[in-house]
């Protein structure tokens, strides 16, 4: 700590001169015997001089010196520690890519393989509140079931939902399964997680995992045992092989250990209780805080714990015989150390020392974003408070106050939470027209013109089955909606906007989805 102290504005230690001269030259002034010293006989003077009350060695001015210097070391604002910046997420998101070939419906771990992930995942969000969380399946294609998002109620609807019933495609491809997480973390502003929920690593795989080149970390919880269970079928029978005996599905933990050696991957399999999970949020957290040290912190600007002492020593300008206009000089540098200009808005002591703004600054550093968006002026600034406590469209009427490409690209931002694709593009393209080499406006913009087209597709589909066509068949429409060839990605679609949309089962959509996802994506 000791070697990291330093100034971040070092210029303003030069103010540190101030005090010695102001000492030296107040003193020349009120020395009256210096004044009287070229006239009188030294001898003399002695004895001509009256000094009231005796010699004092402690005067105004050298109070005014020591504020002087105290106020100059403040401004220059010492430092010695990190902080993270407003705005910045506290916990890193966390994609979790389930397992659902038929194999995780072994019973080596009660009730099945998958099931206990289900549980897993769970206590994962339970000790995660407030954390954003991803989830994807995988099996021999890899979707997204839900983008990242805080809402664990939503995240438990889906996850409840899933079984290797509705994978289109059968076998495990986890090399494809990274390659689709990845992408859909690539936007993230900061480094998160990727956890593998599963019961085997295929070796093809290993090349993957070992040449990951991305900042996210790698992990991967196998689930089952060495020994192995039979497998149930969608029907509650037993799978069988090709003789009519019994397949008992085995944890490759010879496998997941060779993964371990050949890649970054954190390796563990799951235990009875929660200490595996006690151990993929602590390796979360830690992985997290080491990544965010250097790139997204700053330095802790600890001077304006000086203005302590500025104002104690102002308060002694107000003793008896003492002059008082050196407090409004006091008064002045307190205001300056404090952030600048003040308006006593009310009464309060706040508001005395501390603009509205930085008020409002100091309550997200709180976290109390509620009361960050009641102080701010700024309109930015409040828009981003507006928009963290969720107030997506009073935080777009606070940025559509501004005409620049930062305004528009944080009213796409809110639009997006609103449901409002089609509102969002103009937003985006706006904001690149001010600022064309701006990436994150170009992905978010592609991000929305596909929920777009994700909405009009589910619109389309859900004409048809008005009309009477089956809701398990996957039909495709060779014309597309206005002559136009229709497509449906699914990186972008959000399960709310789902079920909006179609009145089924989460898992019969889940299923439907990942069917289209798999047509397209075919050569």
């Amino acid at each position: 700590m000791i070697a990291d102290f330093h100034f971040l504005r070092p210029l303003w230690l030069l103010a540190l001169l101030a005090a010695p001269l102001l000492v030296v030259l107040i003193g020349r002034r009120t020395d009256v015997r210096a004044q009287w010293r070229g006239m009188i006989a030294p001898h003399l003077l002695d004895h001509l001089l009256i000094e009231k009350g005796g010699k004092h060695w402690f005067h105004p001015v050298h109070l005014t010196a020591a504020l002087i210097a105290v106020a100059a070391i403040a401004a220059a604002g010492p430092t010695w520690q990190r902080e993270k910046p407003p705005f910045v997420e506290d916990t890193a998101p966390l994609a979790i890519a389930i397992d659902l070939t038929e194999t995780m419906n072994a019973t080596d771990v009660s009730p099945t393989r998958l099931e206990r992930a289900k549980l897993k995942v769970q206590d994962i969000l339970s000790m995660r509140k407030g954390a954003r969380t991803a989830l994807f399946a995988y099996a021999g294609s890899a979707h997204m079931v839900l983008p990242l998002t805080d809402d664990a109620n939503l995240t438990k609807t889906y996850l409840a939902a899933l079984s290797p019933g509705i994978m289109p495609v059968t076998g495990r491809d986890t090399g494809k399964a990274l390659q689709v997480v990845e992408a859909a973390l690539s936007s993230e502003t900061v480094p998160g997680t990727i956890l593998f929920m599963t019961d085997g690593v295929e070796r093809t795989a290993f090349d993957a995992f070992a040449g990951y080149q991305g900042r996210n970390d790698l992990m991967v919880l196998g689930i089952g045992t060495a020994d192995g269970g039979p497998v149930k079928t969608a029907d509650g029978q037993f799978l069988t092989d090709a003789t009519g005996a019994r397949v008992r599905a085995k944890l490759d933990v010879d496998a997941l250990k060779a993964l371990q050696s050949a890649s970054k991957a954190e390796v563990a399999t799951v235990t009875p209780d929660d200490a595996d999970v006690r151990w993929i949020v602590r390796r979360i957290q830690t992985s997290f805080a080491q990544k965010t040290a250097d790139g997204l912190t700053r330095w802790y600007d600890a001077g304006w714990w000086l203005t302590i002492p500025v104002a104690l020593m102002a308060a002694l300008w107000f003793r008896r015989g003492w002059s008082v206009r050196w407090a409004v000089f006091v008064l002045a540098i307190g205001t300056v150390l404090s952030g600048g200009k003040a308006e006593a808005a009310d009464n309060s002591f706040a508001d005395l020392w501390f603009t509205p703004d930085q008020q409002g600054l100091r309550a997200v550093q709180r976290g109390d974003f509620q009361a960050a968006a009641d102080d701010f002026t700024d309109p930015a600034w409040q828009g981003i408070a507006l928009y963290r406590i969720g107030r997506f469209q009073d935080a777009i009427d606070a940025f559509a106050q501004a005409d620049t490409a930062e305004s528009y690209y944080n009213q796409g931002n809110a639009l997006m939470h609103l449901d409002k694709a089609e509102e969002a593009i103009a937003a985006y393209q706006q904001a690149l027209k001010r600022r064309a080499d701006w990436p994150e406006a170009k992905q978010n913009l592609e991000v929305a013109e596909k929920r777009k087209a994700d909405k009009d597709k589910l619109e389309q589909d859900a004409q048809q089955e008005q009309a009477g066509i089956d809701p398990d068949e996957v039909q495709f429409d060779e014309k597309g909606k206005k002559g136009k060839e229709g497509t449906v990605p699914g990186g972008a679609q959000t399960a709310d906007m789902w079920m909006r949309n179609i009145q089924v089962s989460p898992a019969e959509l889940l299923a439907r989805k990942f069917a289209i996802e798999a047509k397209d994506t075919k050569p």
